[in-house]
C-alpha cells in the first residue's frame, strides 16, 4: 500500500472514531433509558391491553410527572392519554417497583391503533424524556375463512383468521350453530373435519379463550355427497310373463341430484335415464339388474333385482360375493341363480346337508370362521326342483386372541434377562410379529427379548400380530424393573440470595423402583441429617459448603451432585479466564474475562496491566492485540464488603519475524583461508524455526541454522543474507558482503554497507510488515497469507508441521534460487551499493 494512502485511512479511521465517541457522549451521557418490554402487540378488538416500561433517570433530577401519550410528533408536547375524551374510563396507569410504569387500556377497537410512548418530566424545564419508538398497538376481529364447496369424506378445514398475529399465544375456540364444539388442537387456529360428514352441515364461528364473548361472525357450511340409498323398483312388481312389459325405475338420494342414470343387465350396460323398459320382454331378458347413478361428487350401484321366465329350474348355480377371498367380519352374500318358468317359488340353502336359510340370496353380515364349509342351493316352482353343485366358503381372519407371556413371571430386577412371547390365533398363520414400547416400534419376531433390562426398560409393552388380511395389537403388558436410586437432585429453597440468619430448606428429589425409603445428608463427607428435607433454620456463614443427599432403596444407594450454599462475603477466588485460550497471534480480538465468587455479586471490576488501571467492566477486551499489549493483567472484583485482586495472568502476544539482521565474525581483518561465521538475528514471538541463507547468485541455499560457517576464498566470497520463518510470516535480511582484499580489511567494506543499507533497509521492511499487518487484520481473524503479495508465495505454501528440514531446504532452491530483484525498492540503492563497492575492492587488488 502507498504511504499516502495509508496515511489518509488512518486520518479517516480517526476522524469516525472522533465522531462515534462524540455521538456516544451526546446520546448517552445524561443516563436517561426506557425499555419497553414489548414494541409490537396484536390485541383483539373489545379486549384489554397492558403496555410495561422501566425506566431510568439522572439522580441529579427529579421527577415530577410521568404519563402516556400516543403518535408523538416533533416539537410538540404530547397530551396525557388520562386527559384524552376519547380514552375517558378506559385508561390506568400502574408503577411498580424498581421504576415500572404500565398502561392498561380497556376495550381497544381499531380506532386505538397508535403508538404509545412513555413521557417524563422533571423541574428542570429542559430535562424531560420521551423514548421513541414505543409500543405500535395493532386491533383486530375474528372472521372464519372455509372452502367454497365441501364434500362428504374428504377433509374440511376451517380457518379463524385475524389481520395481525396476537402478542399473546392464543388458545381458540369453535362454535357450531352457537354451541361449543372441541377440537384435538386448540392452539392451532384451524378446525378440521376429517373426514367430512353430511351432519358436519351448519353455522359456524370462532374465539379466542378468555375472549368468549368477542366471537367472530358465523358463516354457513354446506356438505355435498354421492348418491346412496339406490333402490330399484319393477313394474310390474308380480309374475312377469313373457312378451309382456316390463319398467325398471331407479331411486336415490344425493345433493346434488343424480345427473347420470346407468341400467346394467349382470354387468353389461343395457340403457339410460331414470326408468329402463322392456316393452316385449323374452326368456333371455332374464337376469340380474342394476342402476348406476352418478352426480358431480361420485358414483354407486344399487342392488340388484332378478327377472325369470317361467319354466322349470335348470342351471342352477351358487355365485358368492364377493368373488375373491372372504375375510372374516365382511358382508358374503350367496346368490341362487336358475333359469326357470314360471319362477322359481322356494330357494333352500343348505351347509352340508343341514338346512341353513330360504330365498334368493343367503347373506351372512358378520362371517366368522366357524362359518367356513360347503353350501348348495336347491331351487323349485311347480315344475320341479334341482339342487346346485356346491360351493366351498373359505373364511379367511386376521389375527386375534393375542396375548403375550413375560419370562421370569416374578420380579424384574435391572440387569436380568427378559423374554416376551406372543401368541395369536390367525388364518392363514401370522408373517409378522412386532413389538412396541408404548407408540415406539423396538423389534420383530415372535419373541422380543431384553438380554440386559436397564431402568429405561420399564413401560407397556404390545405385540402386533399381521397377516394379509389385517393386525392387530395384543393387551399392553406393564414391564416394571426395579432399580436403585438414579437421577439424584438437590434443589434449595429459597433459590434466591442466601442471607446469613435465613431458613434454608435443601429438598432431595430421586427416581428409585421401588421408591426411595431412605435419604441421609451429607456436608462434605461428613453427615448432617435424615429425610427428604434437610432445614438450617438460621444459617450462619460456616454453613456455606457443598451438600449431598444419598438416597437408598432395597436395592442400592446412590448420591447426588454436590450442592453448594454461599453466606455474605466480600470477593475472593478471583480469577481471570482469556478467551481465545489458544495462541494469541498479533491483531487478533483477545478477551479477558473476570471470574469470582462473593456474596452480593461483585458491583465493579477494575482491570490493570502491571500497576496502571485500563479498563473497566467483566470483560476486557483488545480488539487489535499488538506485540507492545503482553504484559501481566489483573482484575480487581469490589462489593459491597470489600475488594480483591486476581492472581495475575500472562498475556503472551505472538507475531511474525521482524528487524533481521546479519553480523560476522570475525569482525576485524579476515585473510584467505579464514573461518567466517554469518550469525542472523530477529524479533520473532514464537522464536524463529527455520533460518535459510542465500547467496546472491546461487541457484540453491548455501546453508541453514542461524549461523553459517565456511572457508574464505576467491570462490566462496560473495555477497549473503538469511531469510527468517516462523509460523506467523517471513522475512529476509539485506545482503552483506564476504570478499577477500589483501589491502582493505573486510570489517571496513561491511561496516560501511550495513550502516547505511541495512537501517534503511530494516526501517522500510518493518514499514511494510506493518502495512500488511494492518490488510491481514482486516481480511482475516486468523493470520491466513492467501492473499499476500505474489513474492510471499514460496512462504505461504510452507507447511512447518509436515516438512522437514532438508524438505524446507530442498523447496526453497527450486522455487527461491537467488535474491528478489525488487531490493531497490527498499528506499536502499542496493546494487549501486554494491557496484561501487566491488569496483573499489577490485581496484584496491590491483
Amino acid at each position: 500500500m502507498p504511504s499516502s494512502v495509508f496515511k489518509m485511512s488512518l486520518q479517516i479511521s480517526l476522524l469516525h472514531l472522533l465522531l462515534y465517541y462524540l455521538m456516544v457522549v451526546g446520546a448517552f451521557g445524561q443516563n436517561w433509558s426506557v425499555k419497553y418490554s414489548r414494541t409490537q402487540i396484536c390485541a383483539l378488538k373489545g379486549s384489554t391491553v397492558f403496555m410495561y416500561s422501566d425506566y431510568k433517570y439522572p439522580s441529579h433530577l427529579e421527577v415530577v410527572k410521568k404519563f402516556w401519550a400516543k403518535n408523538p410528533a416533533k416539537n410538540v408536547e404530547p397530551t396525557d392519554l388520562t386527559k384524552d375524551p376519547r380514552y375517558s374510563g378506559r385508561t390506568e396507569y400502574y408503577e411498580g417497583e424498581k421504576q415500572l410504569f404500565s398502561l392498561k387500556l380497556i376495550n381497544v377497537t381499531e380506532r386505538d391503533e397508535h403508538m404509545y410512548c412513555l413521557r417524563i418530566t422533571t423541574k428542570r424545564e429542559k430535562q424531560k424524556y420521551l423514548y421513541y419508538p414505543g409500543v405500535t398497538l395493532n386491533v383486530t376481529g375474528l372472521r372464519v375463512e372455509s372452502p367454497e364447496h365441501v364434500s362428504e369424506g374428504n377433509t374440511t378445514r376451517l380457518t379463524c383468521k385475524t389481520t395481525c398475529t396476537l402478542t399473546d399465544r392464543p388458545t381458540y375456540i369453535w362454535y357450531k350453530n352457537g354451541h361449543r364444539i372441541g377440537t384435538n388442537d386448540e392452539e392451532n387456529n384451524t378446525l378440521s373435519l376429517q373426514p367430512t360428514r353430511i351432519e358436519d352441515t351448519g353455522s359456524y364461528s370462532c374465539a379466542v379463550k378468555g375472549y368468549e364473548h368477542l366471537p367472530s361472525p358465523a358463516v354457513p357450511l354446506s356438505v355435498r355427497w354421492a348418491p346412496k340409498n339406490i333402490t330399484v323398483s319393477i313394474s310390474p312388481s308380480g309374475k312377469i310373463v313373457e312378451g309382456s312389459s316390463v319398467t325398471l325405475n331407479c331411486s336415490s338420494d344425493a345433493n346434488p341430484p343424480v345427473k347420470i342414470y346407468t341400467w346394467l343387465k349382470g354387468s353389461t350396460s343395457v340403457g339410460e335415464g331414470k326408468t329402463y323398459s322392456i316393452p316385449n320382454i323374452r326368456s333371455e331378458d332374464s337376469g340380474e339388474y342394476t342402476c348406476h347413478c352418478r352426480n358431480d361428487h361420485g358414483q354407486r350401484r344399487s342392488t340388484a333385482v332378478q327377472i325369470n321366465v317361467a319354466y322349470a329350474p335348470k342351471g342352477v348355480s351358487v355365485s358368492i360375493s364377493p368373488s375373491g377371498e372372504i375375510v372374516e367380519g365382511s358382508l358374503v352374500t350367496l346368490t341362487c341363480s336358475s333359469d326357470a318358468n314360471p319362477p322359481v317359488k322356494n330357494y333352500t340353502w343348505f351347509k352340508g346337508s343341514t338346512s341353513v336359510g330360504e330365498g334368493k340370496t343367503y347373506s351372512i353380515s358378520n362371517i366368522r370362521s366357524e362359518d367356513s364349509g360347503e353350501y348348495t342351493c336347491q331351487s323349485r316352482n311347480e315344475h320341479g326342483e334341482r339342487n346346485s353343485t356346491a360351493v366351498q366358503l373359505n373364511v379367511l381372519y386376521p389375527p386375534k386372541n393375542i396375548t403375550v407371556s413375560i419370562s421370569p413371571s416374578g420380579e424384574i430386577v435391572e440387569g436380568s434377562s427378559v423374554t416376551l412371547t406372543c401368541s395369536s390365533d390367525a388364518k392363514p398363520p401370522v408373517k409378522i410379529y412386532t413389538w412396541f414400547k408404548g407408540l415406539a416400534s423396538i423389534g420383530n419376531g415372535k419373541t422380543y427379548s431384553i438380554p440386559n433390562s436397564r431402568y429405561e426398560d420399564s413401560g407397556e409393552y404390545t405385540c402386533q400380530s399381521r397377516n394379509e388380511h389385517g393386525e392387530r395389537r395384543s393387551t399392553a403388558v406393564q414391564l416394571n424393573v426395579a432399580y436403585p436410586p438414579k437421577n439424584i437432585t438437590v434443589s434449595i429453597s429459597p433459590s434466591s440470595e442466601i442471607v446469613e440468619g435465613s431458613s434454608v430448606t435443601l429438598t432431595c428429589s430421586s427416581d428409585a423402583n421401588p421408591p426411595v425409603k431412605n435419604y441421609t445428608w451429607f456436608k462434605g463427607s461428613t453427615s448432617v441429617g435424615e429425610g427428604k428435607t434437610y432445614r438450617i433454620p438460621n444459617i450462619r456463614s460456616e454453613d456455606s459448603g457443598e451438600y449431598t443427599c444419598q438416597s437408598r432403596n432395597e436395592h442400592g444407594e446412590r448420591r447426588s451432585t454436590a450442592v453448594h450454599i454461599n453466606v455474605a462475603y466480600a470477593p475472593k477466588n478471583v480469577s481471570v479466564s482469556i478467551s481465545p485460550s489458544s495462541e494469541i497471534a498479533e491483531g487478533s480480538l483477545v478477551t479477558l474475562t473476570c471470574s469470582s465468587d462473593a456474596n452480593p455479586p461483585v458491583k465493579n471490576y477494575a482491570w490493570f496491566k502491571g500497576s496502571t488501571s485500563v479498563g473497566e467492566g467483566k470483560t476486557y477486551s483488545i480488539p487489535n492485540i499488538r506485540s507492545e499489549d503482553s504484559g501481566e493483567y489483573t482484575c480487581q472484583s469490589r462489593n459491597d464488603h470489600g475488594e480483591r485482586r486476581s492472581t495475575a495472568v500472562q498475556l503472551n502476544v505472538l507475531y511474525p519475524p521482524e528487524n533481521v539482521s546479519v553480523s560476522i565474525r570475525p569482525s576485524g581483518e579476515i585473510v584467505e583461508g579464514s573461518s567466517v561465521t554469518l550469525t542472523c538475528s530477529s524479533d520473532a514471538n514464537p522464536p524463529v524455526k527455520i533460518y535459510t541463507w542465500f547467496k546472491e547468485g546461487g541457484t540453491s541455499p548455501v546453508g541453514s541454522g542461524q549461523n553459517y560457517s565456511f572457508s574464505l576464498n576467491p570462490r566462496s566470497g560473495g555477497f549473503y543474507y538469511c531469510e527468517v520463518l516462523n509460523e506467523y510470516g517471513f522475512i529476509r535480511s539485506a545482503s552483506v558482503p564476504v570478499v577477500l582484499n589483501a589491502g582493505h580489511p573486510l570489517s571496513l567494506y561491511v561496516t560501511v554497507f550495513v550502516g547505511f543499507c541495512g537501517v534503511v533497509a530494516l526501517l522500510v521492511t518493518g514499514f511494510f510488515l506493518r502495512s500488511k499487518r494492518q490488510n491481514q487484520n482486516r481480511k482475516t481473524d486468523n493470520h491466513d497469507f492467501q492473499n499476500a503479495d505474489p513474492k510471499d508465495d514460496t512462504y505461504t505454501a510452507l507447511d512447518l508441521t509436515t516438512m522437514t528440514n532438508d524438505n524446507v531446504y530442498e523447496f526453497l532452491g527450486n522455487v527461491h534460487p537467488s535474491p528478489p530483484v525488487d531490493t531497490s525498492k527498499s528506499g536502499c540503492s542496493y546494487y549501486e551499493n554494491v557496484a561501487t563497492l566491488k569496483s573499489t575492492m577490485n581496484t584496491d587488488q590491483h
